[in-house]
């Protein structure tokens, strides 16, 4: 599937069609997210298209059936230093990256935010799709915490005319 997508210049990719990031994606594109914590409750504002996240960390367990959506349904505690986010409840037609690695609704994604240093996020990434992959595997990303700045609203739906122009190619 990979290959294929790839094959095809990724003609298919969700982004392309100014459709929601998923989390983890969202990390690796270039726009800004913010993240804010309150008592119970975490929210990741990402700046393509205002989306957010929400990550409950007031105790409460995982659904058993969630309604499956572009980022999941998160709950996260803290164990040391790290907030450990746990996500089930996704779509099934998700891509991870621009390569077209899938997503499934079987996925059950695990990340660790910690921060290494003053200006650096650290979040391992933990995928386990039994649906699209034979085993979990985990990436490590890091990022650069940017102070002093707001997040600009990029709105990718009006008079989006990309797609159009790349579909008759």
């Amino acid at each position: 599937m990979v290959a294929q997508r790839s094959a095809d210049g990724a003609k298919d990719d969700p982004h392309a069609f100014c459709l929601p990031p998923n989390f983890p994606r969202a990390f690796s594109l270039p726009q800004y997210y913010k993240i804010v914590s309150t008592p119970g409750l975490m929210i990741i504002l990402h700046e393509f298209n205002a989306s957010y996240r929400q990550i409950f960390t007031d105790g409460r367990p995982l659904p058993v059936d969630p309604n499956p959506s572009w980022n999941g349904y998160s709950t996260a505690h803290w164990e040391r230093d790290e907030l450990v986010v746990d996500s089930i409840g996704f779509r099934d037609d998700l891509w991870l990256d621009l390569k077209g690695s899938p997503l499934t609704s079987a996925a059950r994604i695990t990340e660790r935010f910690r921060r290494p240093s003053f200006g650096t996020l650290e979040i391992a990434v933990t995928v386990d799709d039994p649906k699209a992959y034979t085993r979990p595997w985990t990436v490590k990303l890091h990022e650069t915490i940017v102070v002093d700045t707001e997040l600009v609203e990029e709105i990718c739906l009006e008079n989006e005319q990309d797609t159009r122009l790349f579909q008759k190619q």
